[in-house]
């Protein structure tokens, strides 16, 4: 990323995050109307503030819908805001979970649950999910600072990349050796079709805990997007806004990983779309890419809803489709220096 001054744009920043919200209180609404039953608003409405649990259409809406379009929000937002938290740490444009192999981390841990566990507890998957989260990242940043010249932008892509397919190869060969790559498919390809309101509280207090970590960051993430000379010589303590800026990324990322698989490039075009209307200010940019992030998941899993009915979709492959042309943009971009 470029060495910048900082930019505020308050007022895009309110009128951004106002139609973000809109837009996404609408989204959920149609999210939870569209489904296999017909359901009408108002029946959605008698299911919230008068629950009858006799009725087919409460019990749809209180227990799959409302649950899947609420995950959806908690995953999506969690993900942009690991995307930006880590394109504002390490001033690296292609920085996101699933692109440097913090999720692949995440994933190598559960086939171990599936494999080697037997009838291992939903709390046993998310406690592996967080560990191999926080062992991917340990390991992409230890490559990259071993390296000749120190952490680099470029060395840290680099070394997420690589770290991140080593990691995928060893999920796909314990999975296949076992005989649990069925189990493991549905994590592999990313989706929401499994979320329960049990497993939905499980993971809402790390993610919320995350995306409330960056909000407390976001004027140092600010600063330390200029770079490292610069943060350290407005007093920044660097070394404890990184280790805490992980700690947040990993409990998000770990926390998504464990409820809905790897669902990739959320993290990477929401905070560049967001930085373009609102600035450099991670004060705006955060609490905007929550927003957005929560707005994209929401849209893309009503889209892999609708796309073969009434089959599904992976969430993930929906997400791909945005992200992976954009990512190619951006990289061209990175390669002529800008």
């Amino acid at each position: 990323m470029k060495e910048a001054s900082i930019t505020r744009k308050p007022t895009s920043f309110i009128i951004t995050l106002i139609i973000g919200i809109v837009s996404l209180v609408i989204a959920s609404i149609i999210s939870v109307t569209f489904g296999a039953a017909s359901i009408t608003p108002s029946i959605i409405w008698d299911a919230i503030v008068s629950f009858d649990g006799s009725l087919t259409e409460h019990q749809i809406i209180q227990e799959i819908r409302i649950p899947r379009v609420v995950a959806a929000i908690l995953i999506g937002g969690a993900l942009a805001v690991s995307g930006a938290i880590m394109q504002g740490m390490t001033r690296n444009a292609l920085a996101e979970p699933s692109i440097i192999g913090i999720s692949d981390g995440a994933a190598l841990a559960l086939a171990i649950m599936f494999a080697y566990v037997t009838a291992a507890s939903y709390t046993g998957l998310l406690i592996a999910a967080f560990i191999g989260a926080g062992v991917g990242t340990v390991l992409i940043f230890l490559v990259g600072t071993l390296s000749k010249g120190g952490l680099s932008p470029a060395k840290l892509a680099l070394a997420g990349v690589t770290i991140g397919a080593f990691l995928s190869a060893l999920s796909s060969g314990i999975a296949i050796y076992n005989d649990v790559a069925q189990d493991l498919s549905f994590w592999f390809a990313g989706g929401l079709s499994s979320v329960t309101r049990q497993s939905l509280l499980m993971v809402a207090i790390p993610c919320l805990i995350g995306i409330l970590i960056a909000l407390v960051l976001s004027k140092s993430i600010t600063i330390m997007s200029l770079g490292q000379d610069v943060a350290r010589g407005l007093g920044q303590r660097t070394a404890i806004v990184r280790t805490l800026g992980v700690i947040a990324v990993m409990l998000m990322t770990g926390a998504s990983v464990a409820i809905a698989g790897i669902i990739g490039f959320v993290g990477l075009v929401i905070p560049h779309m967001v930085r373009a209307v609102v600035g450099m200010d991670y004060r705006y940019i955060i609490p905007c890419s929550a927003v957005f992030g929560a707005l994209l998941l929401v849209a893309s899993d009503i889209v892999a809803r609708m796309i073969n009915a009434p089959y599904e979709t992976p969430v993930g492959a929906i997400t791909a489709l945005i992200g992976v042309p954009f990512f190619l943009y951006l990289a061209r971009r990175e390669g002529r220096g800008v």
